[in-house]
């Protein structure tokens, strides 16, 4: 297991305690970042069928070129090997305080000139109850500013669930946008790769472009909830225990921030 597991969990879960967000540095090795960029690239390059378009038909769009891969864990055993990551579940047994469920796996190519993602909570799509979900996501590229970085707004995993306005196209491929509470503002997270960012579902974060010219963002990306979970919105069965076997809780839908027809979505 990789040292942090051992060594940085108490800084960890302070950092999570204080801002709804931490950083595990190097949590995944050099062999384990170039593993998954290669399979992810393979199957690309493999034309394989894109579980996720995000409405995106001009051809000439970056994200059209480089589509996301939705809940890969499904079907690519290398996916739901890092959705499992040993170390992963370390610092989320920490975090959550319990054994956690893996929810969602996702991977971003961002290529130069995509869109980012306007601010959002995850826990509005998954809809996780009771508590909340967890993400994990892990830089495979250096992630900064230039080539749009990961920015979150600390402190707000402490507040309620906030139904999104209509976020600007033209900067974010999703029409959602969450707005940040008076008195807070969003901080950029540079992360090198191998870096694991943990943040919790209320925490507002997002994206903005990549500006670069020659500079991807990608990332892998788990979603998590507590093993003691009873309810999710059923856009994420079958949920993946981390022991690798499937099952699943009841479905979750209405009532929440935007009212009794939203039944959550992938995100």
């Amino acid at each position: 297991m990789n040292t942090f597991a051992i060594a940085g969990m108490d800084v960890l879960k302070s950092d999570y305690n204080r801002d709804g967000f931490a950083i595990a540095r190097q949590l995944f090795s050099p062999a384990e970042v170039e593993e998954i960029k290669e399979t992810f690239e393979t199957l690309r390059q493999a034309e394989f069928p894109r579980f996720m378009d995000d409405g995106i038909k001009d051809p000439n769009d970056p994200l059209f070129q480089y589509p996301r891969f939705v809940h890969p864990h499904r079907f690519n055993p290398v996916a739901r090997r890092y959705m499992l990551h040993p170390s992963v579940r370390a610092c989320l047994e920490v975090l959550i305080g319990e054994e956690p469920v893996a929810t969602q796996s996702m991977y971003y190519f961002k290529a130069p000139g995509s869109r980012g993602q306007a601010l959002h909570q995850d826990n509005l799509y998954l809809l996780v109850e009771p508590g909340t979900c967890m993400a994990a996501w892990t830089a495979i590229d250096r992630s900064d500013r230039e080539n749009g970085g990961m920015m979150l707004v600390p402190k707000t995993h402490q507040g309620n669930l906030l139904c999104p306005d209509q976020a600007d196209l033209t900067q974010s491929w999703s029409g959602h946008m969450t707005k940040i509470p008076k008195g807070l503002k969003a901080v950029e997270i540079p992360m090198e790769p191998g870096d694991t960012l943990f943040f919790n579902g209320s925490t507002i974060h997002g994206s903005g472009p990549n500006r670069s010219k020659d500079r991807f963002r990608r990332s892998f990306i788990g979603h998590y909830a507590a093993g003691s979970l009873e309810k999710i919105s059923k856009f994420y069965f079958p949920l993946v225990k981390m022991d690798g076997t499937d099952y699943e809780v009841g479905i979750s839908a209405g009532g929440g921030a935007c009212g009794q027809d939203w039944v959550g979505a992938v995100h």
